[in-house]
């Protein structure tokens, strides 16, 4: 492709290459917090993750970031776990109904869910547990907040996370733009929130 008779597109792909690679191109320098939002979906198969960074470097390369990942993990699962002690984290209470039969289902659910919780996990940490659950189906409709919000009980750590990681992407700017001297940071356009993304932010913040 870089060598296209199209003296346009291979320019083209150069740039576009260059690009992957300032992000992409050296492992050691990569944004941990990439993997970290990956698995804190759901929906993401977590072995995943090794298999895909090694296919994309070198075995020994892909193993050693593979490592390096695993240990932010734990370290950034730690940093989460003495910021928020289990004392001081808000598990929100399931309304009640007047409708026996609803409170029959709810209580019925919550005893098939301890079941599965206090089996063969009942000796893993939040962490083990998480990261051993069956992954959700892509489905259009996944909302991965609302996901949380009621998964929230069952890994209170895991929820604190995601209100800081899942919220970068929508409220950071890059250092680029940030600290460029040649107009606007963002234009009309990105400056405007819509009421969904606004609702969004504010879901996952509180």
């Amino acid at each position: 492709m870089i060598t296209n008779e199209d003296r346009n597109l291979e320019e083209m792909t150069k740039t576009m290459k260059e690009k992957f690679k300032k992000y992409w191109g050296e492992p050691q320098k990569m944004n941990k917090m990439i993997f970290i939002s990956y698995i804190l979906d759901p929906r993401n198969n977590h072995d995943y993750i090794p298999f895909s960074i090694v296919d994309m470097f070198e075995k020994e390369v892909g193993e050693k970031l593979c490592s390096e990942v695993k240990k932010y993990m734990n370290k950034l699962f730690e940093y989460y776990v003495k910021k928020f002690p289990k004392s001081s984290l808000h598990v929100p209470s399931s309304p009640t109904s007047s409708n026996n039969s609803s409170k029959r289902m709810r209580t019925k659910q919550q005893f098939e869910k301890h079941k599965k919780v206090s089996g063969s996990s009942a000796n893993k940490s939040e962490l083990k547990r998480y990261l051993a659950e069956d992954i959700e189906p892509h489905s259009d409709d996944f909302d991965i907040l609302i996901w949380w919000k009621v998964n929230e009980s069952r890994f209170p750590i895991f929820a604190e996370m995601v209100h800081d990681v899942l919220v970068i992407p929508i409220s950071s700017v890059a250092s680029l733009c940030a600290f460029s001297t040649r107009g606007r940071v963002l234009d009309p356009f990105r400056s405007l929130l819509t009421p969904k993304i606004v609702q969004s932010l504010i879901c996952v913040q509180y």
